[in-house]
């Protein structure tokens, strides 16, 4: 199988990458720099998920690739300590949308050609429980805007590609010890990595749409 995972050269990502790699698959990870580290089995390339002629180099190189499973797992949280007296400033607004919703989109519209060359594509989002209508403690706005919204984008990409036999599933990673999550969070990077690979496995055009947590429950919207 060939995985493509977004965003693998660090956190959860990484190890995706790294398990995918060590049980035999043909990984491919993704980074926005050249500066990723050595994966034995998996091969890199550079994306920029935020801009468009860097994923049109990437469908170039990959031409013809079949991608089992495309994994859009790259994003970022800027808006953490942010005031709302005088925070959240629109350049980080147009930023974290571009790469956590723009981006996802625009890796699968890039990528289509490569998913329908598998007999059983799917497309794995990664968006987070602070996307849920139901996780509304306040803070983080720009964050959670943006998850809500690639949440959604998931939900109707199931709809249009499921005629395809394109299995779309969305997924909350856990609060994991990363960059991201910091060193306090109760799920370590492996223990997220192992659980969302089962749930990739279980997903398929029976449960197109699913959001799910990385432990297998299913997440209200």
């Amino acid at each position: 199988m060939t995985p493509l995972i977004t965003g693998a050269n660090r956190g959860v990502g990484l190890h995706l990458l790294q398990r995918y790699a060590a049980s035999g698959d043909s990984p491919i990870g993704t980074s926005r720099t050249d500066n990723t580290p050595q994966v034995a089995g998996a091969r890199w390339q550079r994306l920029e998920v935020a801009e468009t002629a860097s994923h049109k180099e990437l469908a170039e190189r990959l031409a013809r690739q079949p991608i089992d499973l495309l994994i859009c797992n790259a994003g970022i949280y800027p808006d953490k300590a942010q005031r709302l007296e005088n925070g959240f400033p629109a350049e980080m607004w147009a930023e974290t949308f571009a790469v956590n919703v723009t981006g996802v989109f625009l890796t699968i519209q890039a990528l289509l050609p490569n998913l329908r060359l598998s007999p059983e594509p799917k497309i794995a989002i990664i968006s987070s429980q602070m996307g849920s209508d139901t996780k509304a403690p306040g803070g983080s706005y720009i964050y959670r805007a943006s998850k809500a919204a690639v949440l959604n984008l998931g939900r109707n990409l199931a709809v249009d590609l499921k005629p395809q036999g394109i299995a779309v599933g969305i997924y909350h990673p856990g609060w994991v010890q990363t960059d991201m999550g910091g060193k306090s969070a109760a799920v370590t990077p492996d223990q997220s990595a192992r659980g969302l690979i089962a749930r990739f496995d279980a997903l398929g055009l029976a449960t197109t749409g699913c959001f799910e947590t990385w432990d297998g429950q299913a997440h209200p919207f």
